[in-house]
């Protein structure tokens, strides 16, 4: 199946962040501005991160079948449980047993799990558990 989810955690079970400032100003990509020292206040991870406490958790991804969507080895994912899957919506699946992270394509013959780079193969199961959405994912650099 390509990826696997091999470390999965709660969101219920991680401490809340508080005091974390926030820029004021935002900063740029291009070219370098004066630096600014001005802050806005402070920013709650937990809230800009997770809509659904009881229903979110974070999942290690083993694998590189997702490269193409900015999905490595190693990254963590934010997967919300309590989302319904759209079309295109990036999901953890269950598939003969195994958690798997792959594009939902919804097609006129039934659901398939596309992965975003061309070495690995499309899925297209006989059964399928989308286990829950991904929201987010954290790539560390």
């Amino acid at each position: 199946m390509c990826d696997y989810v091999y470390d999965l955690r709660p969101a219920a079970t991680l401490t809340k962040v508080v005091g974390t400032p926030i820029a004021l100003e935002a900063v740029p990509a291009g070219f370098p501005s004066p630096a600014q020292d001005y802050f806005s206040g402070d920013i709650d991870l937990n809230e800009h991160l997770i809509k659904d406490r009881a229903a979110t958790f974070i999942v290690r991804i083993a694998g590189d079948s997702m490269l193409g969507a900015g999905i490595s080895n190693g990254d963590e994912l934010i997967v919300d449980r309590s989302l319904t899957p759209r079309n295109r919506s990036i999901v953890i699946a269950v598939v003969e047993g195994e958690m798997t992270v792959k594009r939902l394509i919804t097609t006129p013959q039934g659901p398939e799990l596309h992965p975003e780079n061309p070495a690995y193969p499309i899925l297209k199961p006989a059964e399928l558990e989308v286990w829950g959405v991904v929201t987010t994912c954290l790539h560390h650099l």
